[in-house]
């Protein structure tokens, strides 16, 4: 089954269920790993089953992620399946200030999720550290651009990691780990 890439989420009430860490986290594991029962979710996020349940029920209810019945093996195994690889919203979509609010804050939760990820990274051991010697990185500019040169821009960048997301992963031996890949482009005042 393939998956839809993008969803543009315009509904503060899907950005409310998604505003949680364990659920956002959740989402991530499903990206990364693919469809996976709750048991799976709990190990790979450290929570007990039965929260891990009502959060992903929430996510349901959003319709972000739905069952995958066709992966049982049996009528008790339930696997879940993001309904889309990834979600997008934008600022401007939510006029209502309490709708604004929540748009707020999944953006704030969203951005503490990516800046978490990173100084994991830089909090693992030297060991972990040496066997990535060569790609981990970071990068910034200041540009000088306007609204529609930077949705350009950005239209460019998504180009690029979707070839690289969208590749057929080579089967010659070399084991490969997630990589976790975030940028931004906002005006700002240095």
């Amino acid at each position: 089954m393939t998956i839809p890439d993008v969803r543009h989420v315009t509904d503060s009430r899907v950005l409310a269920a998604l505003s949680h860490p364990l659920r956002r986290r959740l989402m991530d594991v499903l990206k990364v790993h693919g469809p996976s029962t709750v048991g799976l979710l709990a190990e790979r996020t450290a929570q007990a089953p039965a929260n891990v349940s009502h959060h992903l029920k929430v996510l349901a209810g959003a319709e972000l992620v739905e069952e995958a019945p066709e992966l049982a093996r049996d009528r008790r195994e339930r696997w879940w399946r993001l309904v889309t690889r990834g979600v997008r919203w934008s600022q401007s979509d939510f006029d209502d200030p309490a709708a604004r609010a929540v748009a707020d804050a999944a953006t704030s939760l969203n951005l503490d999720r990516h800046v978490a990820l990173a100084r994991a990274w830089h909090a693992t051991d030297e060991a972990s550290r040496a066997a990535w010697s060569q790609g981990p990185f970071s990068t910034d500019r200041w540009l000088h651009l306007t609204d529609a040169e930077l949705a350009q821009l950005a239209g460019e960048l998504n180009e690029v990691l979707a070839r690289w997301g969208d590749r057929d992963v080579p089967d010659d031996g070399r084991k490969r780990e997630p990589v976790f890949l975030f940028a931004y482009g906002i005006p700002a005042t240095p």
